[in-house]
């Protein structure tokens, strides 16, 4: 007798463990976003240095 081919089939083999908190589409990262210019990142990063 076969055992391998009794009892139900088994689903969910190929699905991940959890969802990313950043995944795409997601609320945090939607599609079609785009990347803050480069002068923009700088301008916050010199803002952060200063504060901290």
């Amino acid at each position: 007798m076969d055992y391998g081919k009794s009892g139900n089939a088994k689903t969910g083999k190929n699905a991940p463990r959890h969802a990313e908190h950043n995944a795409k589409g997601s609320d945090k990262n939607p599609f079609g976003g785009k990347p803050a210019p480069k002068a923009e990142l700088l301008k916050r990063l010199k803002e952060a240095a200063k504060k901290g």
